[in-house]
């Protein structure tokens, strides 16, 4: 099988440094390997997307030597593509409706017999407050309402990914995660949100699928949010990838960069008269 790696950014900002290490490190790897070398474009918050942004990564990924098989996939194009997994999974009674907002599950979260509200992958961990709410799976799912994955229900079973870089603890190999971590440590996630229609873990689960993706490169920021994605590709029958993470790049005070971090704009590397080169060495991979 042809080694097939990608970098799926979202077009809400610019790119910074630590986006550049994540790319060129993929590319990389892909080169190194003879695979594939894809690129994604991740707009499904359509309220934060903007076309500049997207020209912007094409113009920093191409002024730092990357080149990608076309044609690049796009996320808002797919949407016919989440609503039928989204069906998929409400009529065999994954999902259940949810009309809590984050006021209302921190409220929850927090109440005296519950303690201190413990934080997952996706924030904090869902109380369950509309799990017991009755859904009629027979008619079809509700198209204005924000849908959980109903994990209690979930079939008992481990779900494995097999780590060939290392988490942010050093976790490497085979990592499994069991029904009752995935519980208590990730609780019922969002899967369609109200105003899009799909969520950030349905949609790059389906997307590496179609995108035939044999090895995610991503960030440690991610490792937990896997043993999401996991599941989903057991749901769903999708293949599963193999994942390798690897370290973020840091501002000096030890922060992970984020995209309002401007001074380590890939853009402003290169308008100051940096070079590809120059970006490698920041990031501390081979020129």
């Amino acid at each position: 099988m042809m080694f097939r790696t990608r970098f799926a950014p979202s077009p809400t900002g610019p790119l910074h440094l630590g986006h550049a290490y994540s790319a060129m490190l993929a590319y990389d790897m892909a080169k190194r390997l003879g695979g594939e070398f894809l690129l994604r474009i991740e707009d499904i918050d359509q309220s934060r997307a903007r076309d500049s942004w997207t020209q912007m990564i094409y113009d920093d990924l191409k002024w730092l030597g990357l080149e990608w098989s076309e044609p690049v996939m796009v996320q808002s194009t797919r949407h016919s593509v989440y609503q039928k997994a989204l069906d998929a999974l409400w009529k065999q009674g994954f999902l259940y409706v949810c009309h809590c907002n984050r006021k209302d599950i921190l409220a929850a979260a927090s109440a005296p017999q519950e303690g201190s509200p413990m934080i997952g992958p996706d924030g904090v961990i869902y109380p369950g407050t509309c799990r017991g709410l009755v859904n009629d799976i027979v008619n079809p799912r509700p198209q204005d309402a924000a849908l959980r994955l109903k994990l209690c229900g979930e079939r008992n079973q481990n779900h494995n990914f097999n780590e060939v870089g290392e988490g942010p603890d050093g976790e490497t190999g085979l990592i499994i995660s069991t029904r009752a971590q995935m519980i208590t440590e990730v609780g019922d996630i969002v899967l369609s949100r109200k105003d899009m229609g799909t969520s950030y873990h349905l949609s790059v689960v389906l997307d590496d699928a179609a995108q035939g993706i044999t090895h995610v490169v991503r960030g440690h920021d991610l490792f937990e949010a896997t043993k999401i994605h996991v599941l989903l590709q057991d749901l769903l029958e999708l293949q599963t990838p193999a994942y390798h993470h690897h370290d973020l790049i840091r501002d000096d005070q030890g922060k992970r960069l984020a995209k309002r971090d401007d001074a380590r704009a890939i853009a402003k590397f290169r308008d100051e008269g940096y070079t590809a080169d120059n970006i490698r060495k920041l990031v501390g991979l081979p020129c």
